[in-house]
Order: C-alpha cells, then sequence, then structure tokens
C-alpha cells in the first residue's frame, strides 16, 4: 500500500477557532478525517502530523525517505522563513505537494514567497478544506503513476 507523510505546521492546531476570516470555522481534525476518508477511498495510507516546531518537522521529512511515497505538507508560517524545512524536503527526493488554506499571494507581502514551492511537486493554496482535498488527490496521482 502506497503512503503518505501529511504535515501540518505551526498553529494549525488552533483551527476553526483563530483568524476564522481568514481559514475558516474548519477544524484540523475535520480535515484529517476528511483526508483519511480519502485516502481510505483511494487505497492509500496517511500518517498525520502536526507540529509548532520547525525541528520535529526536519525530522520527520528527514526519516520518510524509504518509508513514504509522497509528503502532503502545509508548513504555515515556515513557508516564508524555513531553509530548513526546504532544505529537508529537497534532501528527501520524494515528491511534495505544499497546500494552504488562504491564498498566500492574495495576503500580506510577507507571505507571498514560498520557501517551500521551488522544491515541491506543486502548491494549492486558497481552497480552504478542499486545498487540501486536492493536494491529496494530486499527492495519489503522482504515486499511482
Amino acid at each position: 500500500m502506497k503512503k503518505i507523510l501529511v504535515i501540518h505546521g505551526p498553529n494549525l492546531d488552533s483551527l476553526g477557532k483563530r483568524e476564522t476570516n481568514i481559514y475558516g470555522r474548519v477544524t484540523l481534525k475535520q480535515i484529517n478525517q476528511k483526508l483519511l476518508s480519502l485516502a481510505q477511498k483511494n487505497k492509500v495510507s496517511l500518517k498525520i502530523l502536526q507540529s509548532n516546531h520547525e525541528g520535529e518537522i526536519v525530522d520527520a521529512i528527514g526519516k520518510a525517505k524509504g518509508k513514504f511515497d509522497c509528503i502532503l505538507i502545509n508548513p504555515a508560517a515556515y513557508t516564508h522563513t524555513s531553509v530548513a524545512i526546504r532544505d529537508a524536503v529537497s534532501a528527501s527526493g520524494l515528491p511534495t505537494i505544499e497546500v494552504h488554506l488562504s491564498n498566500i499571494y492574495s495576503r500580506e507581502e510577507f507571505r507571498h514567497n514560498s520557501l517551500i514551492a521551488p522544491v515541491a511537486s506543486g502548491q494549492i493554496c486558497g481552497f480552504g478544506l478542499n486545498s487540501y482535498i486536492l493536494g491529496l488527490e494530486a499527492a495519489i496521482n503522482l504515486i499511482k503513476k
């Protein structure tokens, strides 16, 4: 069975309660339930991690090679600041899909630059929960080729 590592970055554990005008009312639990349901329908396995700690995310990506076939990541605020996560994604050699609930390009200028995008297979943003659904569908299509 193909395996996908899903990583949720910092503050995503507060979804549904924080800045609902930007991120909506969907909770991380609801996102994970939708992802697990879609994975089951497509006969893929997910390991889901949420961390507010850059090093933990880097470690998870670093250990992914040979265990997972793809990475689905919402690096959240680390999108714009973490060379370490970028380098880990690049070094993993795994196809990686970057997702964001909000459209990072319609927000503050500092959010317009993703350090992850140049080393990712693709990026989906601005569709709320559907960014994750579309991202997982893209990941499944990549690994089932």
